[in-house]
């Protein structure tokens, strides 16, 4: 009878609250739904597998470097003046052209000074012979004094050394290159009048060529001559120089806290040209046996740094998070001080992305 009771009235109370009933359902089985979902999104993330690349860590050596801009400034530069006054009568190397030292660049109007040298050669030997006459006279005892012979002996060397005078003015007529080099600019025609000390060419030598850069003062302790050094420059893309320091400034300069420092380079093609722009990178120190690393596979934590390296236990593959010390860095490449070991498979690609304790695949390795 009771049981009627409940047939006759659950359809009822159905019909009233099916609108009621049909949502609380609804809403019932969504918790339930999203609650599996989430367990299950628990269970998948705890047994989750990630791809990672790993690169072996291996000690080498490690060159810290200090990147300047330098300038290029010739080896040596000359500006070569006239010796002697006079009409220049002949010009003899282009500008542009190659010079070795002593080679004539320039004549000037040499007459004068030739009749001048004929004439001081006569009385030279003019003196000469009186002076050999009046010695054998006094060595004779019989004719002559010494005073005669000894005025014979100063007019003649007297004679002697003015004309060595006047043969020097006479070579000093060609001008010659002081040094080896490019003739850069020549500053003189035929036809020119000029003056002892006039202005007749500028020779620069571009083989070798040097590179002048100024260094920050924090590394007067780490540079000195000899320190190794590379240079290059953007003109010059295929090019690369390896030199060493040839010379370093005793004093810094007030204005912009450096002291200079010089690199010679060898140019044979005259390819490196003065005033052109270097770059130069000075090797500050050489850390040996060093754990150098890709900057990209350490992570920033709170308090310091990490890295992830890749653990093998019983056939599967584990991270372990190590906090590393970073010691002095180039580029994209850090020294570990502490933390690493040789031999340590360290993740390179995927370290942002896991943590201790994780499972990986390894998909590649450097």
């Amino acid at each position: 009878m009771g049981f009627h009771a409940q047939e006759t009235s659950m359809p009822v109370e159905v019909r009233k609250h099916g609108g009621r009933l049909t949502l609380l359902a609804a809403l019932t089985l969504a918790g339930c739904g999203f609650q599996d979902t989430d367990e299950a999104g628990k269970v998948q993330t705890s047994g989750r597998v990630l791809n990672v690349e790993v690169a072996a860590v291996e000690p080498r050596d490690f060159s810290e470097v200090i990147r300047l801009s330098g300038t290029v400034v010739a080896d040596r530069d000359v500006l070569v003046s006239a010796e002697e006054s006079g009409i220049v009568t002949e010009v003899l190397v282009d500008k542009g052209l190659q010079v070795i030292q002593g080679q004539p660049i320039a004549r000037i109007d040499d007459r004068l000074l030739s009749s001048q040298v004929a004439q001081a050669t006569a009385q030279a030997a003019l003196a000469g012979e009186v002076w050999i006459r009046r010695q054998r006279l006094f060595e004779e005892d019989s004719v002559g004094s010494e005073l005669a012979y000894l005025e014979a002996k100063y007019q003649a060397q007297q004679a002697a050394a003015a004309l060595a005078t006047l043969q020097r003015r006479l070579e000093r007529t060609v001008v010659l290159a002081p040094i080896q080099g490019v003739l850069d600019d020549l500053t003189v025609e035929v036809g020119a009048m000029v003056n002892s000390g006039t202005p007749v060419a500028r020779i620069v030598g571009l083989d070798p060529i040097k590179v002048a850069a100024g260094v920050p003062e924090r590394y007067a302790s780490d540079i000195r001559p000899g320190s190794r050094a590379t240079v290059t420059f953007d003109a010059l893309e295929a090019q690369t120089f390896a030199v060493t320091i040839g010379f370093v400034g005793a004093a810094v300069n007030p204005s912009n806290r450096t002291f200079p420092i010089e690199l010679r380079l060898p140019n044979p093609g005259r390819a490196v040209k003065p005033e052109m722009v270097a770059d130069v990178a000075v090797v500050r120190r050489v850390v040996s046996g060093a754990l150098v690393v890709p900057r990209d596979a350490i992570v920033r934590v709170e308090g310091g740094y990490s890295a992830f390296v890749v653990l093998a236990h019983g056939g599967l593959e584990t991270v372990e998070s190590r906090s590393v010390t970073l010691g002095p860095s180039q580029g994209n490449e850090v020294v570990i001080t502490t933390g690493l070991r040789a031999g340590d498979r360290l993740v390179v690609v995927g370290q942002k992305q896991v943590a201790a304790g994780d499972r990986v695949r390894v998909v590649g390795g450097r």
